[in-house]
């Protein structure tokens, strides 16, 4: 099997990257872990006496802003990485997972959980490898510190990781951080930390020619929002009949069904986002979650529909503070949504935020940035 830096580097040759400093220190790292854990153990007699284990090597932490290649290098990783004892998820997918063991093992044993979990989880595995580390709710946070000393140090699981945002931010300011700060301090002793913040966004190339507002409502204009999904994700337009959905932790034990979930992008309908009840708190979780967010089915909205009005501005406001990428499909342009009704004054401030949030410059800021 061909190794990463050598396909890497026939990417570039071949002009579908760029050079960029950062990326290819980040492949020589990767080509360097992929070599330390396709060793052989050492052989022999007393190596199989021992049961003496191949040595654990650093894991890689990748971060960077959107589109930077963080998720291409992933990819290449997993791919090459000749071992049978590998996995590769997303992390927002791998922590459901965990909560799920969570509760089977609370169900099944008095004692503490988090061990038995781990070891569920680290059977037969020898590198776990995530896309998007985002920590945003409190239950998440208030067990990655054990769960993954656990599966590191107890284990001796090889972690690769890639996220937005370096290590000291994830989870700022959230509840009861100082909780967290061990496993902020695990990454820095375990885990090599590189930043990915080239000069080329791969992610808004892919999306050349694309609009991200599309209205009338019809075919066309969901054809058009089903191409920056494929363009995204990387994933084959001849399988669009398996996209994997997902299930969003809104805390507080409710969970949002995710029709089409992949590598940070999300699609709705409006229907399900603005036509039942939700508050600020569902969609913090949303623009915390996704760095990319496809509604579908946005209508002209009259004075009958306030609440669904109501909710769709502060759905709006917080994927603008959170810098997140919307594209639609929608009965008319923003200036149209909603003009008569309670609000429809104050719908204006959403009505300019949906203009910006098309434009060039909004498009080019990295998720979660702060405007």
């Amino acid at each position: 099997m061909t190794g990463l830096l050598a396909r890497y580097q026939s990417l570039v040759a071949a002009g579908e990257l760029r050079a960029d400093a950062e990326q290819a220190e980040a492949a020589a790292r990767l080509d360097r872990l992929q070599r330390q854990l396709e060793e052989k153990p050492e052989a022999g007699f007393f190596g199989k006496l021992l049961g003496r284990k191949p040595e654990q090597p650093q894991g890689v932490y990748m971060w960077g802003g959107v589109g930077r290649g963080k998720s291409m290098l992933m990819d290449l990783f997993h791919q090459t990485l000749d071992i049978p004892e590998k996995r590769r998820a997303h992390f927002h997918a791998f922590m459901l997972e965990v909560h799920r063991l969570l509760r089977e093992e609370r169900k099944n044993e008095s004692g503490d959980p988090i061990g038995p979990v781990a070891a569920r989880l680290a059977q037969g595995l020898r590198c776990l490898a995530f896309d998007e580390m985002v920590v945003n709710n409190s239950a998440d946070a208030m067990i990655m510190s054990r769960l993954f000393r656990a599966l590191i140090v107890d284990e001796g699981v090889t972690i690769v990781t890639t996220s937005n945002r370096p290590p000291s931010d994830l989870y700022k300011d959230g509840l009861n951080r100082e909780h967290f700060l061990p496993f902020i301090e695990l990454i820095a002793r375990r885990l090599d930390v590189l930043p990915l913040n080239g000069p080329v966004d791969y992610r808004l190339e892919r999306l050349a020619g694309l609009a991200t507002w599309h209205s009338p409502l019809g075919d066309a204009a969901t054809a058009q929002v089903t191409e920056a999904f494929f363009r995204l994700t990387d994933y084959p337009p001849e399988d669009k009949a398996n996209v994997p959905s997902g299930e969003l932790d809104l805390g507080g034990g409710r969970t949002l069904m995710v029709p089409k979930s992949l590598k940070g992008v999300a699609v709705f309908s409006f229907k399900r986002l603005c036509g039942e009840p939700r508050g600020a708190t569902d969609y913090l979780a949303i623009a915390q979650t996704y760095h990319t967010v496809i509604i579908v089915g946005i209508p002209v909205m009259g004075a009958e529909d306030r609440n669904e009005a109501a909710r769709f501005v502060t759905l709006i406001d917080a994927l603008y503070e959170h810098r997140v990428k919307l594209f639609v499909t929608a009965a008319a342009p923003p200036e149209n949504l909603y003009r008569a009704g309670d609000g429809s004054f104050e719908f204006e401030r959403t009505v300019s935020r949906l203009m910006e949030m098309q434009s060039a410059q909004y498009m080019a800021t990295g998720h979660g940035t702060e405007g």
